[in-house]
C-alpha cells in the first residue's frame, strides 16, 4: 500500500532522528567486544564512554555529538516500485523536520556562491537550514522503496582523501595504499576509535558513491578478508581511542568495491568515520 505524503514526511522525520542519536546492536557489539580485549586502561575507559553516551543519547533520542552531521541518503527502488517528484518532495520535508527535531546544530551557510564559500552570508540559525546532500538512487533487490539516511560530521570529511592509486596489477599495491592513508586520518581525527569507510571506482564521484553505499550496507559482525586485514594493520600502528594509544583505532572497516575499467589506476575515497559514525537508520517507504 502507497503511503501518503504526510506519512512519509514522519517516517523520513523519525528515521533522521534515529540515525543521529541511536547505535545499532552490530555496532553496541563491536564496542563491547572492544572493550573486553582492550588492554590499555585508558582506551578501554574511552570506549566505555563513547557507548554510555550513546546509550543515554538513544534513550533520549539526543544527537549522539555535538556535531550533529550533515544528512546522506541512499535511496533503493524496488522493480516494479516507483519514485515520484511528490515522494522527493515529503523526503525532503521531512529530513528538514528531522532536523528540527533531533535537532540538528544550525550550521547552514546562507547567501550567494561566494558569500556562502567565505561564511560572509551569515549562519542560518535554523537547523533544518543544513541543506541535505544529493540523494543516491540504486536498485532494490527487494520490491520496496528504501530510504538509508547517514549523517555525515565535519572531521571525518576533513580527514578522508578521494585519489588515484597505481595499481601494478597487484590489489595489495592498493590495499597498501589504503591502509596508509587510513592511518594518517586517524592518527589526526582525534574522535576514534573510526570506522574505516572505503570505496574504489572509476571516478572521483564513484569512489565517493562506493564509499558512501559502503556505509549503508556494511555490517559490524561481518567483514570480508580484505576489510579485516585493512582494521588489523590500523590497528597495529597503536593510536588508539583519542589518540591514548591501545589496541582499538578502528572498530571496523566498511569497503565497496565498484566497475573498474581497464587502465593503470584505481580512483579510491577513504574516510575514517568518527567513533560515533556511521550514524545510520533505515526505513521502508512502501
Amino acid at each position: 500500500m502507497s503511503k501518503t505524503y504526510e506519512e512519509i514526511v514522519a517516517l523520513v522525520r523519525d528515521t533522521l532522528v534515529e540515525a543521529g542519536s541511536t547505535f545499532r546492536p552490530d555496532k553496541k557489539a563491536a564496542y563491547e567486544r572492544a572493550i573486553e580485549k582492550e588492554r590499555n586502561p585508558q582506551a578501554r575507559w574511552v570506549l566505555e564512554q563513547i557507548l554510555a553516551n550513546a546509550e543515554v543519547a538513544g534513550n533520549n533520542k539526543t544527537p549522539l555529538c555535538d556535531d550533529s552531521g550533515i544528512p546522506h541518503m541512499v535511496l533503493e527502488v524496488g522493480e516494479d516500485c516507483a519514485v515520484s517528484g511528490k515522494m522527493l518532495d515529503a523526503i525532503r520535508e521531512g529530513v528538514a523536520q528531522g532536523l528540527r527535531t533531533l535537532p540538528g546544530r544550525p550550521m547552514g551557510i546562507m547567501g550567494d556562491d561566494s558569500q556562502r564559500i567565505d561564511q560572509s552570508g551569515g549562519l542560518n540559525p535554523d537547523s533544518a537550514g543544513v541543506e541535505p546532500a544529493p540523494v543516491l538512487l540504486r536498485r532494490c533487490p527487494d520490491n520496496v522503496i528504501r530510504l538509508h539516511i547517514l549523517m555525515f560530521g565535519g572531521g571525518p570529511a576533513i580527514r578522508a582523501k578521494t585519489y588515484r592509486v597505481f595499481h601494478k596489477h597487484n590489489t595489495q599495491v592498493v590495499l597498501d595504499e589504503i591502509v596508509k592513508w587510513a592511518t594518517e586520518g586517524v592518527a589526526q581525527l582525534g574522535c576514534s576509535p573510526c570506522t574505516l569507510a572505503v570505496g574504489i571506482g572509476r571516478s572521483h564521484f564513484e569512489a565517493a558513491s562506493m564509499m558512501l553505499q559502503a556505509q549503508a550496507d556494511g555490517k559490524y559482525d561481518e567483514q570480508s578478508e580484505m576489510e579485516a586485514e585493512i582494521t588489523r594493520r590500523v590497528n597495529e600502528a597503536n593510536i588508539g581511542p583519542l589518540g591514548l594509544r591501545g589496541d582499538t583505532s578502528v572498530i571496523a572497516t566498511f569497503m565497496k568495491v565498484g566497475p573498474q575499467r581497464a587502465s593503470g589506476v584505481r580512483i579510491v575515497c577513504v574516510r575514517p568515520t568518527c567513533c560515533f559514525e556511521p550514524r545510520i537508520a533505515t526505513i521502508e517507504l512502501s
